[in-house]
């Protein structure tokens, strides 16, 4: 059964940094975010559908909700008192009292974190939930960048799949010129059998893409979680939207809006919190209780009279220091190691998105190169097909500017595959 997330907030977002002008910025960004998230084109319906498939059946994706949700439930565990104690004595051998034997007492009690205790502990529960909360959105954000790189995989392949066999069958009308031509004895049988290793080699790689095909399909239905022969529908032409936002811009809403980012913040939150519990475990826990004692008959046939104390109270006493100096030092530790962890996460989303936009930049650059590459063999393939036919030409140029027009034609379609991808990395780094 698929089910839907329903997702609870726990409180708006920190931002990692301070200041008026930052938070200006970064409602901006959410703005602009949220405005780009909401636009799409009608080329991309299909794989917004395949998205929310992803979101609604992928078993990771489950079970980090499923974490986030076990967590929120660690809250109502710490922020309750401890279970009362009740006890219950038989005086085998009576006590004899003034008033007559005592015969059992029942006794309860209540013991009280000193004040503050509950609150800090349900505290670090929240925040706890709130990193598992990041983590579950930094899944989710990874998961639909794989469904995005796997769906163009897939365009991909299905495009050199098209422009193989396109160029096997411009290869064939060729094979029946150069058989006319050699029929008239105009160019010798060399021809027809370069043309004839060409084509096999060129069924070779269409077989090979066919192949890749079914596993690139497998993939993507598994992000999905759905059955592998379910069929892929493809865009007849891979849009070209380029990247909305400048780089600066980029680097800003990574700061702000990166998951890894946001869990480590709420993580050192929560250490924060249980540095105040860790002071307050070395302060007193108050008891309070009572005691009743059932008091039977005494000399002469007299009703004995139960005795009733309360309340009874009692504290426990925090004698060994160096035990609560070192939960103290250990969540100290704890958070140096977590700021450090910070450092170096942002250092590696630094890298990764220097990587992202380089491979943004340079897709762009291919797809101008090879587009204008492409037009130039297309003229340059159309004149050595004129001249092959009056015969002015040797049979080789046209083979080689053939393969040209096959390799720029497949690096257009990769070039314009890189970019999106590239795109949809740079969205997963900012958290979108």
């Amino acid at each position: 059964m698929k089910t839907k997330y329903q997702i609870i907030k726990l409180s708006e977002r920190k931002a990692p940094i301070k200041g008026l002008g930052v938070k200006l910025l970064k409602y901006v960004l959410a703005l602009f975010l949220i405005s780009f998230s909401l636009f799409s084109f009608s080329q991309q319906e299909e794989l917004d559908n395949y998205l929310k498939i992803a979101a609604e059946n992928n078993p990771g994706l489950k079970a980090k909700f499923n974490e986030y949700m076990a967590a929120l439930e660690v809250a109502s565990q710490v922020n309750s008192l401890p279970d009362p104690q009740v006890a219950f004595a038989w005086f085998i051998s009576p006590v004899e009292t003034r008033v007559g034997p005592q015969r059992f007492k029942v006794s309860a009690s209540q013991m009280f974190p000193w004040f503050g205790t509950l609150q800090a502990r349900e505290n670090v529960a929240f925040q706890a939930a709130k990193a598992k909360y990041e983590l579950f959105e930094e899944t989710k954000s990874k998961l639909f960048n794989d469904v995005k790189a796997a769906y163009y995989n897939l365009y991909f392949n299905k495009k050199a799949e098209e422009i193989t066999l396109e160029n096997i069958t411009i290869l064939a009308t060729f094979q029946k010129l150069a058989e006319i031509k050699i029929e008239a004895g105009l160019v010798s049988m060399v021809d027809e059998y370069r043309l004839e290793m060409e084509i096999n080699e060129l069924k070779n790689q269409l077989a090979l893409l066919r192949e890749k095909e079914q596993f690139l399909k497998v993939v993507f239905n598994n992000l999905l979680d759905e059955e592998s022969n379910i069929s892929v529908l493809l865009p007849e032409n891979l849009w070209t939207t380029d990247f909305p936002f400048s780089k600066q811009a980029a680097i800003d809403s990574i700061a702000i809006f990166n998951h890894q980012l946001l869990s480590i913040d709420f993580q050192q939150a929560a250490f924060a919190y249980k540095r105040d519990v860790a002071n307050l475990a070395g302060k007193p826990n108050i008891k309070l209780g009572f005691d009743y004692t059932f008091i039977g008959k005494g000399e002469n046939n007299l009703a004995g009279k139960d005795a009733f104390i309360f309340p009874s109270v009692g504290i426990t006493i925090p004698l060994y220091r160096n035990k609560y100096k070192a939960m103290i030092q250990e969540v100290v530790y704890l958070e140096a190691a977590k700021t450090n962890e910070k450092v170096s996460k942002i250092n590696l989303l630094e890298t990764l998105f220097e990587k992202g936009w380089k491979n943004y930049l340079d897709a762009n650059r291919r797809i101008e190169l090879y587009k204008t590459q492409l037009t130039l063999a297309q003229k340059s393939m159309h004149l050595l097909e004129t001249e092959y036919i009056t015969g002015s030409k040797n049979f080789e140029e046209i083979l080689r500017m053939e393969r040209k027009v096959l390799k720029y034609n497949l690096e257009e379609e990769k070039a314009k595959t890189d970019k999106q991808a590239a795109i949809s990395f740079i969205n997963y780094l900012m958290g979108k």
